[in-house]
């Protein structure tokens, strides 16, 4: 009789990180899509294109300008944790 040994999944480990990887992405990118216009109305509501506004409104809308390129910052990081947790384990 053969002896039957436990084989190596590391292939299909790595294809569930991919698939896993597809769909924090797309899940991510399409919060943004519905992001978007908050931020541009954000943007006229505080008058971020005038020069006369204060030192305090700039810091906000700063900040206001920052919220998109986190939020993608943050699904890059999910994404690579979610390989990194597939191939660790």
């Amino acid at each position: 009789m053969r002896k039957i040994t436990k084989r190596n999944k590391k292939g299909q480990t790595m294809g569930l990180a991919i698939l896993s990887t597809i769909a924090v992405f797309v899940i991510g990118f399409m919060f943004i899509n519905f992001l978007m216009p908050e931020v541009t109305n954000f943007r006229t509501d505080m008058n971020c294109a005038s020069s006369t506004i204060s030192d305090g409104s700039k810091l906000m809308c700063l900040m206001g300008d920052l919220t998109i390129p986190y939020i993608m910052l943050t699904i890059l990081s999910l994404a690579v944790g979610a390989i990194t947790a597939r191939m660790t384990l």
